[in-house]
Protein backbone atom coordinates (compact mmCIF):
# COMPACT_ATOMS: atom_id res chain seq x y z
CA UNK A 1 0.00 0.00 0.00
CA UNK A 2 1.39 3.67 -0.79
CA UNK A 3 1.65 5.90 1.53
CA UNK A 4 2.06 9.96 1.03
CA UNK A 5 5.26 11.43 2.13
CA UNK A 6 5.08 12.62 5.87
CA UNK A 7 4.15 16.65 6.44
CA UNK A 8 5.12 18.06 9.62
CA UNK A 9 5.13 21.62 10.99
CA UNK A 10 6.65 22.09 14.28
CA UNK A 11 4.97 25.29 15.27
CA UNK A 12 5.43 27.68 18.30
CA UNK A 13 6.06 31.22 19.05
CA UNK A 14 9.24 33.06 18.50
CA UNK A 15 11.96 31.33 20.90
CA UNK A 16 10.12 28.12 21.53
CA UNK A 17 12.97 25.85 19.68
CA UNK A 18 10.92 25.35 16.62
CA UNK A 19 14.04 25.45 13.95
CA UNK A 20 16.36 23.18 16.56
CA UNK A 21 13.40 20.44 16.72
CA UNK A 22 12.45 20.46 12.93
CA UNK A 23 16.10 19.80 12.01
CA UNK A 24 16.38 16.78 14.59
CA UNK A 25 13.40 15.57 13.14
CA UNK A 26 14.31 15.63 9.75
CA UNK A 27 18.12 14.11 10.58
CA UNK A 28 16.36 11.10 12.24
CA UNK A 29 13.23 10.64 10.10
CA UNK A 30 15.65 11.68 6.48
CA UNK A 31 13.57 14.55 5.69
CA UNK A 32 13.86 17.22 3.99
CA UNK A 33 13.45 20.27 6.54
CA UNK A 34 13.17 24.18 5.71
CA UNK A 35 12.96 26.95 7.98
CA UNK A 36 9.67 28.51 7.46
CA UNK A 37 11.52 31.83 7.79
CA UNK A 38 13.09 31.26 4.95
CA UNK A 39 10.16 31.85 2.73
CA UNK A 40 9.46 35.41 3.87
CA UNK A 41 9.10 37.92 1.33
CA UNK A 42 12.11 40.62 2.29
CA UNK A 43 9.70 42.81 3.01
CA UNK A 44 8.11 40.83 6.24
CA UNK A 45 11.73 40.42 7.21
CA UNK A 46 12.76 44.22 7.40
CA UNK A 47 9.03 44.63 9.44
CA UNK A 48 10.27 42.07 11.68
CA UNK A 49 14.18 43.27 12.41
CA UNK A 50 12.47 46.75 12.56
CA UNK A 51 10.70 45.62 15.47
CA UNK A 52 7.36 46.02 13.94
CA UNK A 53 5.13 42.43 13.91
CA UNK A 54 3.45 40.92 10.84
CA UNK A 55 -0.51 41.40 10.41
CA UNK A 56 -2.23 39.20 8.26
CA UNK A 57 -2.01 40.56 5.00
CA UNK A 58 1.66 39.76 5.87
CA UNK A 59 1.44 36.36 6.33
CA UNK A 60 -1.29 34.44 4.09
CA UNK A 61 1.40 34.57 1.14
CA UNK A 62 4.14 33.12 3.42
CA UNK A 63 1.37 30.73 4.51
CA UNK A 64 0.11 29.79 0.70
CA UNK A 65 4.16 29.21 -0.10
CA UNK A 66 4.85 27.24 3.17
CA UNK A 67 1.38 24.67 2.56
CA UNK A 68 3.08 24.70 -1.62
CA UNK A 69 6.26 23.87 -0.21
CA UNK A 70 4.93 20.75 2.11
CA UNK A 71 2.75 19.72 -0.50
CA UNK A 72 5.63 19.34 -2.74
CA UNK A 73 7.14 16.98 -0.82
CA UNK A 74 8.29 13.54 -1.93
CA UNK A 75 8.90 10.29 -0.13
CA UNK A 76 10.24 9.96 2.91
CA UNK A 77 8.38 13.80 3.57
CA UNK A 78 9.21 17.42 4.60
CA UNK A 79 9.22 19.19 7.80
CA UNK A 80 8.84 23.06 7.90
CA UNK A 81 9.35 25.22 11.10
CA UNK A 82 6.69 27.63 10.90
CA UNK A 83 5.02 29.81 14.04
CA UNK A 84 0.95 28.72 12.80
CA UNK A 85 -0.15 30.32 15.68
CA UNK A 86 -3.83 31.10 14.67
CA UNK A 87 -6.02 27.96 13.80
CA UNK A 88 -6.78 30.11 10.25
CA UNK A 89 -3.17 30.06 9.68
CA UNK A 90 -3.25 26.23 10.33
CA UNK A 91 -6.19 25.55 8.76
CA UNK A 92 -4.25 27.58 5.48
CA UNK A 93 -1.47 25.19 5.35
CA UNK A 94 -3.97 22.26 5.42
CA UNK A 95 -5.88 23.87 2.47
CA UNK A 96 -2.13 23.93 0.39
CA UNK A 97 -0.38 20.97 1.67
CA UNK A 98 -3.19 18.77 2.60
CA UNK A 99 -2.51 16.26 5.47
CA UNK A 100 -0.36 17.87 8.16
CA UNK A 101 0.47 17.18 11.60
CA UNK A 102 1.28 20.03 13.88
CA UNK A 103 3.88 19.42 16.15
CA UNK A 104 3.42 21.94 19.04
CA UNK A 105 5.97 23.33 21.26
CA UNK A 106 4.42 24.80 24.91
CA UNK A 107 6.03 27.46 26.97
CA UNK A 108 5.89 30.04 29.24
CA UNK A 109 6.57 33.27 28.61
CA UNK A 110 9.46 33.96 30.57
CA UNK A 111 11.36 30.78 29.67
CA UNK A 112 10.73 31.51 25.74
CA UNK A 113 11.88 35.09 26.34
CA UNK A 114 14.88 33.89 27.92
CA UNK A 115 15.88 31.85 25.18
CA UNK A 116 15.06 35.21 23.01
CA UNK A 117 17.64 36.73 24.69
CA UNK A 118 20.25 34.25 24.71
CA UNK A 119 20.13 34.00 20.80
CA UNK A 120 22.59 35.85 18.79
CA UNK A 121 21.83 37.36 14.88
CA UNK A 122 18.33 36.28 14.39
CA UNK A 123 15.96 39.22 12.73
CA UNK A 124 13.01 38.25 15.10
CA UNK A 125 13.45 40.75 18.21
CA UNK A 126 12.70 40.10 21.86
CA UNK A 127 9.99 42.57 22.11
CA UNK A 128 8.02 40.89 19.28
CA UNK A 129 7.65 37.99 21.98
CA UNK A 130 4.32 39.75 23.05
CA UNK A 131 2.79 39.91 19.84
CA UNK A 132 3.29 36.18 19.26
CA UNK A 133 1.91 35.14 22.74
CA UNK A 134 -1.15 37.46 21.89
CA UNK A 135 -1.56 35.91 18.24
CA UNK A 136 -1.48 32.25 20.02
CA UNK A 137 -4.32 30.38 19.83
CA UNK A 138 -3.23 27.25 21.29
CA UNK A 139 -4.24 23.92 19.78
CA UNK A 140 -8.27 22.87 20.84
CA UNK A 141 -8.61 18.81 20.80
CA UNK A 142 -10.60 18.56 17.63
CA UNK A 143 -7.42 19.53 15.62
CA UNK A 144 -6.76 15.89 15.89
CA UNK A 145 -3.61 16.41 13.88
CA UNK A 146 -1.73 18.58 16.39
CA UNK A 147 0.51 17.03 18.79
CA UNK A 148 1.66 19.48 22.28
CA UNK A 149 4.87 18.73 23.32
CA UNK A 150 6.34 20.91 26.40
CA UNK A 151 9.49 23.03 25.95
CA UNK A 152 10.97 22.46 29.46
CA UNK A 153 12.73 18.94 28.38
CA UNK A 154 15.99 18.86 26.93
CA UNK A 155 15.91 18.68 23.05
CA UNK A 156 17.11 14.83 23.13
CA UNK A 157 14.29 13.94 25.48
CA UNK A 158 12.00 16.52 23.26
CA UNK A 159 12.55 14.50 20.30
CA UNK A 160 12.34 11.10 21.63
CA UNK A 161 8.66 11.94 22.53
CA UNK A 162 8.00 13.60 19.35
CA UNK A 163 8.87 10.50 17.46
CA UNK A 164 6.82 8.42 20.33
CA UNK A 165 3.39 10.79 19.70
CA UNK A 166 4.14 10.72 15.48
CA UNK A 167 4.24 6.72 15.78
CA UNK A 168 0.83 6.44 17.31
CA UNK A 169 -0.89 9.77 15.70
CA UNK A 170 0.20 7.86 12.07
CA UNK A 171 -1.02 4.67 13.42
CA UNK A 172 -4.06 5.84 14.22
CA UNK A 173 -4.91 7.78 10.65
CA UNK A 174 -5.89 6.27 7.15
CA UNK A 175 -3.00 4.08 5.76
CA UNK A 176 -3.10 6.76 2.55
CA UNK A 177 -2.60 9.67 4.75
CA UNK A 178 0.75 9.37 6.02
CA UNK A 179 4.56 7.51 5.93
CA UNK A 180 5.53 5.10 8.03
CA UNK A 181 7.91 6.06 10.85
Amino acid sequence: MSHSPLRLIVMGVSGCGKSTMALALAERLGLDMVDGDDLHLPESVAKMRSGIALDDADRWPWLDRIGAHLAQAQQPGRVVACSALKRAYRDRIRQQAGVVCFLFLHGDFALIQQRMHQRVGHYMQPGLLNSQFEALEIPQADESDVITLPITAPVADLLTQALARLQAHTATTPPRAHATL
